[in-house]
């Protein structure tokens, strides 16, 4: 990669609940502003369950000067829940929204008035123009619902058909994945920024019961040696820490455009990835 490059990294967080939550999550956030990142992004629960979080974590992020993201879902929302939103985040001056369809929440059978996540990226350009920079979701390792590679292509091209400007991907452990998938949207015609998203690695269970949920690969061999740590977490995170940096090194002289890690509210796996890049 050129030296003159930029490293272009964020930051994902997820509301916190409690008082206690909210100071770990702010000494989180100012201790990765030292890394200067592009932006941070705050998500959005099911429904709506966390809106009010969202948007105080990302006022209070931006307040001390930095950027900031929130989340959108609009699974179990109606047209008018999301309009209410989108003037919500206008009239606070925000311009840049991550926009994801969602899970549905537990015990709730509709789905709402969206069924997809290109719907909302058309319904956010009819109500509000280009006022907003929308980012929206990709999976180089596949949907859990997707059928087909082709599907999984076709599906997100809708979205950026709809008006989305840049994409950020599921983790993943495999470059090889990335590149292959960004070679595929390419012969389709995709030709926006695809960010790639990172998972540092410091609890093996908790890993995999987010990437069996969410469909993301551990490699065999990867599973293998966290697996023979058992309950040595030093040795989990020295090791994670040493996949997942080589695994971004490898995005970045490839040409990724930027990394965006999913910090699970934590600064030292991130803070210590980023700084063994040279950020």
């Amino acid at each position: 990669m050129s030296a003159t490059r930029r490293r272009n990294f964020s930051f994902e967080f997820f509301p916190p609940k409690t008082p206690q939550g909210r100071e770990k999550l702010r000494a989180t956030w100012h201790e990765l502003a030292k890394i200067k990142p592009q932006f941070f992004s705050v998500t959005f629960g099911a429904g709506g369950s966390t809106r009010e979080g969202t948007l105080e974590t990302v006022l209070e992020i931006r307040a001390a000067g930095h950027e900031a993201a929130p989340h959108i879902s609009c699974v179990a929302s109606t047209r008018a829940d999301v309009a209410a939103q989108l003037e919500q985040y206008r009239s606070h001056g925000i311009r840049h929204i991550v926009a994801l369809r969602g899970d549905l929440p537990s015990g709730l059978a509709a789905a709402g008035e969206f069924r997809y996540a290109s719907e909302l990226v058309a319904f956010i350009r009819e109500s509000t123009g280009d006022w907003f920079t929308i980012d929206v979701a990709c999976y180089p390792e596949y949907h859990p619902q997707t059928r087909s590679a082709a599907d999984e292509i076709r599906n997100f091209k809708k979205k950026i058909d709809a008006g989305a400007n840049t994409a950020i991907t599921q983790y993943f452990y495999s470059a090889d994945a990335y590149f292959r998938f960004v070679d595929d949207c390419r012969a389709a015609g995709i030709s926006v920024p695809i960010v790639a998203g990172i998972m540092p690695i410091a609890n093996f269970s908790q890993l995999a019961r987010f990437s069996d949920v969410c469909g993301a690969e551990i490699p065999r061999w990867i599973r293998f040696k966290l697996e023979s740590f058992r309950d040595d977490s030093a040795s989990i995170r020295a090791f994670g820490l040493d996949v997942v940096t080589r695994l971004c090194e490898q995005l970045l002289a490839g040409g990724a455009p930027g990394l965006h890690f999913y910090t699970l509210n934590q600064a030292p796996l991130p803070a210590e990835i980023c700084r063994r890049l040279g950020a």
